[in-house]
């Protein structure tokens, strides 16, 4: 059997979720920033409360997220607007994206009562402002791989275990001329999932803010990897759904999609700077002050987040909104 890379991808990354007990953690597969510090998921909470106050308010809006993991990020979220921006948490009908059964049940231990419903994709969630949050949801949708071998682009399929090229199967526009032997990524589900987001939020008001890794401007290069265990370099093709599956964002392709569609849009920029001009250190700060036997982990997690060396420059924040909104918290010029 022979199928293309994204086809391939996307039964992987299926597999894998569907069998994963606990894939987030350190006793998991991969860590992802909420699980690394409870100060992530609490700014990125104010963060929508400061926005729904741009938004003027509307009462109800859908606090909706992509990819929730356990329910960590929102849980801080909630937490932290209960406690200073009363008003956003009691307008904000919580929505998750999500296709794992058994991340729907660890949701709902987190959550409880807190969420108004589950959602396979976006377009059961219900009409009305929304404020989106996705954290390491977009690495994971599948690419297309394409080649550069002479004059022509080939593609990446899948066959026996091992990477084939095959003639292009209705390829979406690609460089005329490339290095022999240069490979170009094409997120075509995100680029599809940001059209689609970025309509709605056209059309219906509000914002969504994406945070993951890629570089701030596309480039030839291939980066799928796979993840188990905290390792990474693993073979990809190996024991389907055995590992979680990801590529670099081309957060460059999904403004352009955004802004075609009609949004505005903030970003890219590192995930360091933004969460900085947050207020994350700060809030880090006040939690290793009220918690001095934990501060060292406090204060090392978010560190982990900020510097360049980890995630803070890799990783990076994308804002997508209505064009009528001023400009969004954590992005403003330099």
């Amino acid at each position: 059997m022979t199928e293309r890379l994204d086809h391939f991808m996307g039964r992987a990354v299926a597999a894998y979720y569907a069998r994963a007990a606990t894939p987030f953690g350190r006793a998991g597969d991969f860590t992802t920033a909420p699980e690394i510090s409870q100060a992530f998921g609490e700014v990125l909470g104010l963060w929508a409360a400061i926005v729904w106050d741009q938004m003027g308010r509307p009462d109800p809006v859908l606090l909706v997220e992509c990819g929730p993991g356990r329910g960590t990020l929102m849980a801080d979220a909630l937490r932290a607007v209960g406690e200073v921006a009363a008003p956003f948490r009691q307008a904000a009908r919580v929505h998750l994206v999500e296709t794992s059964p058994s991340l729907r049940a660890a949701q709902q231990r987190m959550l409880g009562d807190s969420v108004a419903g589950w959602h396979d994709d976006l377009s059961t969630v219900p009409a009305g402002p929304m404020l989106l949050l996705a954290n390491e949801f977009l690495d994971a949708l599948p690419i297309r791989q394409f080649i550069r071998r002479g004059e022509v682009w080939l593609e990446r399929h899948v066959a026996d275990g091992a990477f084939v090229e095959r003639a292009a199967d209705s390829p979406p526009p690609l460089p005329p001329t490339a290095p022999e032997g240069a490979v170009q990524e094409v997120g075509e589900a995100a680029q599809g999932w940001a059209a689609s987001l970025a309509r709605r939020i056209a059309a219906q008001g509000g914002a969504a803010l994406m945070l993951d890794y890629g570089p701030a401007a596309s480039a030839f290069g291939e980066s799928l990897q796979a993840v188990r265990g905290q390792a990474t370099g693993l073979d990809p093709l190996a024991d389907l759904g055995s590992a979680d599956l990801t590529a670099h964002v081309d957060f460059a392709a999904l403004a352009r999609v955004a802004v075609n569609q009609g949004a505005a849009v903030g970003g890219p920029l590192p995930q360091g700077l933004f969460l900085q001009r947050l207020g994350l250190m700060s809030r880090a700060a006040a939690l290793a002050q009220a918690r001095p036997r934990l501060a060292g982990e406090i204060l090392s997690g978010v560190e982990r987040l900020v510097a360049a060396e980890g995630m803070g420059r890799l990783f990076k924040a994308l804002a997508v909104c209505d064009p009528a909104l001023p400009t969004l918290p954590g992005f403003e010029p330099a």
